[in-house]
């Protein structure tokens, strides 16, 4: 099994007034930006959130966003309008966004708001960097 490499960007906690917050990990490799979630993306979190991964999506120049929500516990409507949010702005450029390690909480949130129709979805992280290895 070949191995994917790629810089850690930043790794950051938003407090939401409660024990759990959001705990972000963001990576990039070449024009894709990485997102690991864990704990809530509400409308507490949502707002720091977007103002950065807006900012890394223009200084990087990046075309793809893959959403890593495996450890991601709640998703309120803030949440998905972050989603669709970063999906407007990377179809500007001719991007996309990519949801992937969705447990059964978070799958029947995505369904219910549409966003698999808007957003691919992968089973797992690696399956989707190892196919961007050819990617500029």
């Amino acid at each position: 099994m070949s191995k994917v490499f790629f810089l850690i960007l930043d790794s950051f906690i938003i407090s939401n007034g409660d024990a759990m917050g959001l705990n972000v990990g963001v990576y990039v490799k070449k024009n894709t930006l990485i997102l690991r979630l864990k704990g809530e993306l509400d409308d507490v979190t949502v707002t720091d959130l977007r103002t950065r991964i807006s900012r890394y999506i223009d200084d990087y120049k990046i075309k793809h966003l893959v959403i890593n929500v495996e450890k991601l516990e709640f998703m309120d409507s803030s949440g998905i309008g972050f989603i669709i949010g970063r999906y407007h702005q990377l179809k500007r450029v001719g991007g996309d966004v990519v949801l992937c390690n969705i447990h059964q909480k978070i799958e029947r949130i995505v369904q219910l708001s549409g966003l698999n129709k808007i957003c691919l979805i992968q089973e797992n992280e690696e399956s989707i960097l190892m196919g961007i290895g050819g990617r500029n």
